[in-house]
């Protein structure tokens, strides 16, 4: 049972929500939810300091405390007592892993609430548990769910990023002279089964720059940069350097939150910047290999999701257990004609680039990617 959270007062209020960023993300909306609800309360978020940039400066955030991904035992021990000594009466586990169990232990907290999803553990270091939390609910929903049982789920979901003027800037010098529409793709995700294939993205992409004579911006991390390099390669030899900005690799968190924004539409693995975009309201075609897109994908009717079909789509291994034929069939099952059915569907729904008729921009050649 959760208890009457609706009835509970508190004066200092800790979040552990550490990782990861579409997590994180998708968690932002909770935030005007406890200011409302506790507005005289002071609100601190435990995160990896690499994400800090996505609550730094939140007008509903005190403090922030920012934890390494691999602590040392020094720095470990000193974000415990921290936690301590900081003498939190509420703490909200939306981890839910034994890292953040040990970290919602430490504060001592009269009240630590969690979600039905907390493994490794962790369900041993709260004493409420948020019902209608399990797996089967989307993550979105989820994380939502926390502020129905505040008694403010009537609220609407506002997510609200500190996107400095300089930042903001740099993203509009960076796609000033790209012609419109600007479609954002992110390849780049943290598991190998996540990643729809990168030829597969530029016969997409290559489709969608004779349709729409538009140009296309490359996201990506340091991991992704041989990758997004052979795309941009392919791409600017179909139709030139200056409708293609690789900016893989070459933006902090907050530059990337400005760019996201500036885009007209974006394409994208399950990824975080894939929930960034569509939380910050740019229309999102989230693709879903391993992953479901019901249960992961982005809320709100101005996104589309396409998932394969393959019988074991949806099963969230991090490693294909197949080999032989069925290796990474979820790959090659989904087929750049259905991705871009979807897309077609994402981008029609936009007057200025709907287009009456309904034919099929021209057959590319299909692609092999070299870095």
């Amino acid at each position: 049972m959760s208890g009457q959270l609706t009835e509970i007062s508190a004066r200092r209020i800790a979040i552990i929500k550490p990782s990861a960023l579409g997590d994180v993300v998708q968690a932002l909306p909770l935030l005007p939810v406890l200011r409302t609800r506790f507005p005289a309360s002071s609100l601190t978020w435990v995160i990896q300091r690499e994400l800090q940039g996505l609550i730094a400066g939140h007008p509903s955030v005190d403090d922030v405390i920012c934890i390494d991904r691999r602590p040392s035992w020094s720095s470990a021990l000193t974000t415990l007592r921290e936690l301590r000594q900081r003498r939190f009466d509420l703490v909200i586990d939306l981890q839910g892993l034994l890292r953040s169990a040990v970290l919602t232990m430490a504060t001592g907290a009269r009240v630590r609430v969690g979600l039905e999803t907390a493994r490794e553990g962790a369900h041993l270091a709260i004493n409420r548990v948020i019902p209608r939390t399990g797996r089967n609910i989307p993550a979105h929903a989820r994380y939502w769910r926390v502020a129905e049982e505040f008694g403010l789920g009537e609220l609407p979901r506002e997510v609200w990023v500190n996107v400095g003027a300089r930042d903001l800037s740099q993203a509009r010098r960076w796609l000033a002279e790209l012609p419109h529409p600007i479609v954002g793709v992110q390849w780049g995700a943290k598991w190998i089964t996540k990643r729809w294939p990168m030829e597969r993205f530029a016969e997409l992409m290559i489709r969608a720059g004779h349709r729409w004579q538009g140009s296309v911006v490359i996201i990506g991390g340091t991991a992704d940069l041989d990758a997004c390099r052979s795309l941009e390669s392919a791409l600017s030899q179909q139709f030139g350097s200056a409708r293609v900005l690789n900016l893989a690799g070459k933006t902090t968190l907050k530059e990337l939150a400005a760019v996201l924004s500036q885009l007209n539409f974006m394409v994208s693995n399950d990824s975080g910047p894939m929930h960034l975009a569509a939380e910050l309201g740019i229309p999102t075609l989230g693709i879903f290999t391993c992953t479901d897109g019901l249960r992961s994908g982005p809320p709100g009717e101005k996104h589309v999701q396409v998932s394969t079909t393959v019988p074991c789509a949806g099963s969230y291994r991090k490693v294909c257990p197949h080999s032989g034929g069925d290796h990474m069939a979820c790959h090659s099952e989904l087929t750049t004609d259905r991705v871009w059915q979807a897309l077609l569907q994402l981008v029609n729904r936009d007057p200025t680039y709907a287009r009456a008729d309904t034919a099929r921009a021209p057959a590319v050649v299909p692609l092999r990617l070299t870095g």
